[in-house]
């Protein structure tokens, strides 16, 4: 991993990142791309998506809210990201809690060249056809093996599988890279996953030709982060807040010694 490296170029380049997210962790995940070093952009009418994420480093489609117009956005702006080369990043919110959002998730990926796909055991193990529970837009569980659900899921779907837990798992279907970093807090709070989604796509703005390595980094980055904002907290509402600093704090000199990757 060059975690360091990425997140030094990052901060360099400031690439834009456009967000097609859910209004509950809009301002978390907006928030988030901003403390790493990246622009966000939080675009979603139908009439502007496709002119903006030709703009964009990447796109970022999370379905934690939908309804027709949404989804119709979402292709538009997949589409175009395709036509334009910008990496895309789909965050399945839910899929397994309604077919509904089910359906939406299997029509992006069958529709959009989706680059990284994030999501949490459960949405992961309901794409590929694994038996898992999803209660709201949490995951209860998923049979088998995260390691190799992600395997799978970057087998089947022809993407980049990161498949977060307590540990995080990112495979293209061969490789599998394993990521130890994080603090319990984390699932404390609303939002963590829509932020790892929006920080993959950060960094996979600045490495389009490394997909899996920039899905794992992007993990890597968050827990430090995570792990950081966790030793000044008092609990989950200082987290939230030391999260954003911690973020911003992070040392690209510090951050490869710090990734406990395997």
């Amino acid at each position: 991993m060059q975690t360091g490296d990425s997140l030094r170029r990052l901060r360099e380049a400031r690439p834009l990142v456009h967000q097609i997210t859910n209004f509950v962790v809009m301002n978390e995940t907006a928030n988030a791309t901003l403390a790493l070093g990246a622009l966000p952009v939080m675009a979603h009418a139908r009439e502007e998506v496709e002119e903006m994420v030709a703009i964009a480093g990447a796109l970022v489609l999370n379905i934690g809210t939908l309804s027709p117009h949404w989804v119709d956005a979402m292709l538009l702006a997949g589409h175009a990201a395709n036509e334009h080369g910008v990496p895309v990043v789909l965050d399945p919110v839910g899929a397994g809690a309604t077919m509904y959002r089910t359906d939406t998730a299997k029509r992006i990926l069958d529709e959009v060249q989706v680059s990284v796909l994030r999501g949490n055991a459960g949405e992961i193990a309901t794409l590929v056809g694994v038996d898992a529970e999803v209660r709201g837009v949490e995951s209860i569980g998923a049979a088998g093996d995260a390691s190799e659900l992600a395997r799978i899921a970057g087998t089947q779907l022809g993407l980049i599988a990161s498949v977060t837990g307590p540990v995080d798992h990112v495979s293209d279907g061969q490789t599998v890279v394993a990521v130890a970093n994080g603090d319990p807090l984390m699932a404390a709070i609303t939002g963590t996953g829509c932020m790892s989604s929006a920080l993959t796509g950060c960094f996979l703005a600045v490495n389009r030709e490394r997909s899996l390595e920039a899905a794992a980094e992007a993990l890597i980055a968050f827990g430090v982060a995570g792990e950081d904002a966790a030793r000044v907290a008092k609990g989950p509402g200082s987290f939230h807040v030391a999260l954003y600093d911690a973020l911003a704090n992070l040392d690209p000199v510090a951050l490869d010694g710090r990734a406990r990757v395997s």
